[in-house]
């Protein structure tokens, strides 16, 4: 497996990685998010480097909660970024 895993948060947020930071320190709920979005994008990956083979409705699956994830995400990052 290759050492860069795509779509990881530090990547997608990158001019936001201070705030992603903070709020990764004092908001517990954003921190649950950003650890399993976290798993869920690793997951992902192994099944798309073919480490790791799962049924395609369990890799839609992932895919589709990857999304909800980081919708939720990047909703709570543009929240925090308007408040700042």
């Amino acid at each position: 497996m290759s050492q860069h895993t795509p779509n990881e948060l530090t990547e997608i947020f990158k001019r936001d990685a201070a705030l992603v930071s903070k709020l990764k320190q004092n908001d517990a709920h954003f921190a649950k998010l950003a650890d399993e979005y976290h798993e869920v994008n690793r997951a992902v990956h192994r099944n798309e480097s073919e480490v790791e083979a799962l049924s395609d409705e369990h890799a839609a699956a992932l895919k589709a909660q990857r999304l909800g994830l980081l919708d939720e995400i990047t909703a709570i990052v543009a929240k925090a970024r308007t408040d700042a």
